[in-house]
């Protein structure tokens, strides 16, 4: 069920991150993005689309610091920015988390042990963190399963045990690289109404690649279309994040126009590249 409007969670206009003239030429001549202008604004759920290759995912490294931009700067509001991604996706309290496109699950490791993986590589305890691990379970509905091993787990729920390991730390930003996109549609939709309430719950900054527009407007408060490579931001379309988020959404004239919109924009962007 949706939460009533003045319950749905928003972002504010500050930014907490913004990337200026950001480029990344990989050492095989690759120009993977060039002049890179974008922010990430305090609470938002900012979601990158365009076409494969455009660097995408690029920019989701960079943010997250696996990466550095050969051009450019990337700034944080405020004097430290969040630490950086750890070996397993994800670092300590107050950190970046990252979701990547696989589950990336250890598979001798319960589902337990998986979500403990980043907090451990952090010297806390299995005791420790127990209740933190319990509580990231009952968020992705896998409290049942503590004990499950990851070959008894199906796709889509292996992908809620990788979210589970992100939310562990208890990000203020929450990183994810097409991670339900090799998912059965049903699936995937479950996994989208569940992952906003998510983030109304938790209150931070998800920063969401996808190639699916209809993804895209059906999870985000702004969208940024990129342009094919090397790979920058070509429009911008906004979505009112009181915008109830159901499957009556899916079928409205609303989200058929915006995704009219978004559509439009990519079709320009890729048009753009190719020129």
């Amino acid at each position: 069920m949706t939460p009533p409007a003045d319950e749905i969670h928003s972002a504010t206009d500050a930014p907490l991150l913004a990337l200026s003239g950001v480029g990344k030429r990989f050492a095989n001549a690759v120009t993977a993005l060039d002049g890179l202008d974008m922010q990430v604004r305090q609470g938002e759920f900012l979601s990158l689309l365009g076409p494969s290759g455009c660097g995408k995912s690029t920019a989701l490294r960079l943010i997250a610091g696996l990466s550095e931009p050969t051009a450019g700067r990337i700034a944080w509001n405020g004097a430290d920015a969040p630490r950086r991604a750890g070996g397993a996706g994800v670092s300590g309290a107050g950190a970046i988390s990252f979701v990547f496109q696989e589950p990336t699950l250890m598979p001798w490791a319960n589902v337990f042990a998986n979500v403990h993986l980043p907090l451990r590589l952090s010297g806390v305890s299995r005791r420790a963190a127990e209740p933190a691990i319990l509580e990231a379970l009952e968020m992705v509905g896998l409290s049942a399963f503590r004990e499950a091993y990851p070959r008894e787990l199906s796709g889509g729920m292996k992908m809620r045990v990788s979210i589970a390991r992100a939310l562990v730390t208890k990000p203020r930003l929450l990183l994810m690289d097409e991670p339900f996109a090799a998912l059965d549609e049903i699936t995937r939709f479950k996994l989208n109404n569940d992952l906003l309430q998510l983030w109304r719950q938790l209150g931070c900054t998800i920063v969401f690649v996808t190639h699916s527009v209809f993804e895209s407007v059906f999870l985000s408060s702004r969208i940024l279309v990129f342009r094919a490579r090397p790979g920058r931001v070509f429009a911008e379309v906004s979505i009112d994040p009181a915008q109830p988020r159901d499957d009556a959404f899916r079928t409205s004239p609303e989200y058929a126009g915006l995704c009219r919109r978004a559509s439009t924009a990519l079709a320009s962007a890729m048009d753009a590249g190719a020129g």
